[in-house]
This record gives C-alpha cells, sequence and structure tokens, in this order.
C-alpha cells in the first residue's frame, strides 16, 4: 500500500475573491482522482514550522500589496525560515498571486526567500493579475490539482 504524501496549503485570503481562490486550490488538490494525498490548508498565523517539515509539498497564496507579498506571508518566513532552513531542503513547492497590479514584487520576494531555503520550485507560479475574472478559479484548480497528481505519482 502507498504511503500517504502530505501537500500543505498556506493561503491568505482577506476576501470573497481569494477565499474562492483558496478554495478552488484545495478543490484541485483533492480531486477524487487523487487517492493518496493529504490536503492541509492553514491561514499564516496558524502556520508553524512543524507544519510545513512535515509535508512533501507546499502551495503558497498570498496577495499582491504595495507590490509585495501579503504581511502575514511574509510572517510565516520569518518565523519558520531558521528552523525549517535545514530539515526543508529540496520542499517541492508553487505559489500562486492575487495581483491587482502586475505580482512581479511579490514573485521576486517569495522566489528569493524559497532560493535561500533551497526549496524546489516545480510548477511555474500562478500570477493572477489585473480585474478578478472567474479564469483565475479554474487556474488555481489546475494548479492544486497539478501539485497534488505530482505528489501521488511521485514526480516531485
Amino acid at each position: 500500500m502507498p504511503t500517504r504524501k502530505k501537500l500543505l496549503v498556506v493561503s491568505h485570503a482577506p476576501s470573497e475573491n481569494t477565499q474562492r481562490l483558496r478554495e478552488a486550490i484545495i478543490s484541485g488538490a483533492t480531486h477524487p482522482d487523487i487517492d493518496d494525498v493529504d490536503v492541509s490548508c492553514l491561514a499564516p498565523l496558524d502556520t508553524r514550522p512543524e507544519d510545513i517539515q512535515s509535508a512533501q509539498a507546499l502551495i503558497i497564496g498570498t496577495t499582491e500589496n504595495l507590490g509585495y507579498m501579503a504581511g502575514l506571508i511574509k510572517d510565516v518566513f520569518d518565523r519558520c525560515y531558521y528552523p525549517c532552513l535545514e530539515s526543508t531542503q529540496g520542499l517541492p513547492f508553487t505559489f500562486y498571486v492575487r495581483a491587482g497590479q502586475d505580482g512581479t514584487g511579490t514573485r521576486r520576494a517569495i522566489e528569493s526567500i524559497t532560493t535561500g531555503l533551497r526549496w524546489r520550485l516545480v510548477q511555474e507560479p500562478l500570477i493572477c493579475r489585473g480585474e478578478f475574472r472567474e479564469e483565475f478559479v479554474t487556474r488555481c484548480e489546475e494548479l492544486g490539482m497539478s501539485m497534488a497528481a505530482s505528489l501521488e505519482a511521485g514526480i516531485i
């Protein structure tokens, strides 16, 4: 029997639309065809180093705030960086950004921090730019499904 793997979603979702994106990620990751992946979702303030250390893959969700990631996501990195530095090297991850502008600063900041952690970006980040569109929900669901299916198959 295959060992169940854990996919952790850490998502800052302060609005109805960002909550919809988070739910789409979870919906995709818990697709009925994916059997051997446990998906858990935590708010940034509830995320501890042990949560990240026990995961086999991670999806981070954030808003773009003043050209940067949400302060609560930055707080996760601030609290978890050193406890996770040695124990999570190679952790497969991706992220999505709800960006009112272009998301460039947010992407650069997340990639800089995760490079220091030596995590592996295994899927192109999803940047949901501009006015909210239903397409964002569909693309988040696809991102969640892809990450979970890849984890289950041992690709990541």
